[in-house]
């Protein structure tokens, strides 16, 4: 079963957004043979030009969903960010039933298209999920900070810099958020 926790800034999640909120999340249930027992994290958002901002992050043992939308109206919102999750769980299952066709496990963590009643046009999935490196890299990481790392990620125009954290001594990536902040994400070879 998924369960919803709903998170409001700015706004006083009412129970009829509630009650529409798992509505919608619970009918992503029917793409898996074994509902997993997981938590939808849901946050919302209103800013002051009256757009309001939905996010689901649905963390499970071999896949993460996440999707988001502004959007005038929080029910809209809703159900274009639950359209954008099952095209994440169809692009998922095409490709976990391309790579595991012989006897796997993961291959039945999926319902049948047939059974819920969907019908997918398999070929131009498959064309969607072809993925074409088109360059490779290679380069030393240097010892930084992420603050330096900051700074080297902007000279260069990019949007996301790799780099050995200097305190850690492990690999860390800096990026640019669509808030136009910074985010950090630090490896960790305990977990």
């Amino acid at each position: 079963m998924i369960r919803c926790e709903i998170r409001g800034e700015n706004i006083e999640v009412t129970q009829p957004i509630r009650s529409h909120i798992e509505e919608k999340v619970a009918k992503l249930e029917r793409y898996f043979t074994n509902v997993p027992n997981t938590h939808a994290h849901v946050n919302i958002k209103t800013y002051s030009n009256k757009k309001g901002k939905v996010e689901i992050t649905i963390p499970m043992k071999d896949l993460t969903l996440r999707a988001e939308e502004k959007h005038e109206d929080l029910y809209a919102a809703v159900d274009l960010i639950i359209d954008k999750l099952e095209r994440q769980i169809r692009k998922h299952k095409t490709k976990i039933n391309r790579k595991f066709r012989e006897k796997n496990p993961e291959a039945d963590f999926f319902a049948a298209a047939e059974a819920v009643g969907l019908a997918e046009n398999n070929k131009s999935e498959e064309d969607d999920d072809s993925i074409d490196i088109v360059r490779s890299k290679k380069f030393q990481l240097k010892p930084m900070d992420s603050e330096e790392a900051v700074l080297q990620m902007n000279m260069l125009g990019h949007s996301f810099f790799v780099f050995n954290d200097r305190e850690t001594d492990g690999t860390s990536i800096v990026y640019k958020r669509n808030d136009g902040k910074y985010g950090l994400i630090e490896t960790d070879e305990n977990l």
